[in-house]
C-alpha cells in the first residue's frame, strides 16, 4: 500500500486509545482538568498542545473530553508500538519533509468532524509555545477548524537531562483548556494569510499558557 492510499485514521481506533489513557493516566497520576466545556462537543477541532515531555500525548488523551488523533514523529512508529499507534488512531508524520500522507489524513480527521492533536512547537523542548512551526496556521486556515489552546503542566520532571524524569507517581498534573480560537482566512494559504495566521496563534497560545499557569500556581 503506497502512502497515498493509506486509509484515514481510525475513529473507533481513537475511542479505544481515549478509554485506554483514561486508564493509565488516572491510574499513575492525579489528574486536574480546567475548561474542559470549551472544548466543542462536536465538530472538527484542533488542539495545539505546548509539549514538554512524552508524555504530554497519553495525558491529553486520558483527559480530553473527546476521542483525539495526534500528530506523532514517525520514528515512533517501529515495531509494535508502531501497530498499536495506528491502532489507536494516531498519524505519523515526517518531519524532515513536506508530508502529503500526514496532512491528507490530518485534514481527513477534521473533514470527519474529528479533533486533531497537533505539538505545535514540532518537537519536545521548554513547552513554552515560543517557536511555533508553520503547520498548525496551514490546518487552521485550511480546514477552518477552531484551535482550542491546551496546557499540559506537570508533566516534566528534572530539567538538564536529555530525557526528563517522568513526574513522581500519584503527582497532579494540569490539563488547562483555553478559548477556541479562529484564524479566519477562508481556506487561502498565501504567504501572508498564513504569516498573520501564525503570528495570531503564537500571541493567543502565550496568553494562554500565561493563565494557565496564573491559575494552577505552576
Amino acid at each position: 500500500m503506497s502512502t497515498q492510499d493509506r486509509p484515514l485514521p481510525s475513529a473507533r481506533g481513537a475511542q479505544t486509545g481515549r478509554r485506554i489513557g483514561i486508564g493509565l493516566i488516572n491510574g499513575l497520576w492525579r489528574p486536574r482538568v480546567l475548561g474542559a466545556r470549551r472544548l466543542p462537543a462536536s465538530g472538527p477541532a484542533i488542539l495545539a498542545v505546548n509539549h514538554a515531555h512524552n508524555v504530554d500525548g497519553p495525558v491529553l488523551m486520558g483527559t480530553c473530553p473527546r476521542p483525539v488523533h495526534f500528530l506523532i514523529k514517525q520514528e515512533a512508529f517501529t515495531g509494535p508500538l508502531g501497530a498499536f499507534l495506528r491502532g489507536i488512531g494516531q498519524v505519523p508524520v515526517d518531519r524532515r519533509t513536506a508530508d502529503r500522507a500526514a496532512v491528507t489524513a490530518a485534514l481527513g480527521v477534521l473533514e470527519h468532524g474529528g479533533v486533531l492533536g497537533i505539538f505545535p512547537e514540532g518537537s519536545r523542548g521548554a513547552g513554552d509555545f515560543a517557536a511555533l512551526r508553520a503547520g498548525l496556521a496551514y490546518f487552521a486556515v485550511r480546514s477552518g477548524a477552531p484551535v482550542v489552546p491546551v496546557a499540559v503542566l506537570g508533566s516534566s520532571g528534572k530539567r538538564g537531562r536529555a530525557i526528563p524524569a517522568l513526574p513522581p507517581l500519584r503527582s497532579r498534573i494540569d490539563v488547562v483548556f483555553g478559548d477556541p480560537v479562529s484564524v479566519g482566512g477562508e481556506g487561502r494559504r498565501t504567504r501572508k494569510v498564513m504569516d498573520e495566521a501564525t503570528e495570531r496563534l503564537q500571541e493567543r497560545l502565550s496568553a494562554h499558557l500565561t493563565e494557565a499557569r496564573r491559575l494552577t500556581g505552576r
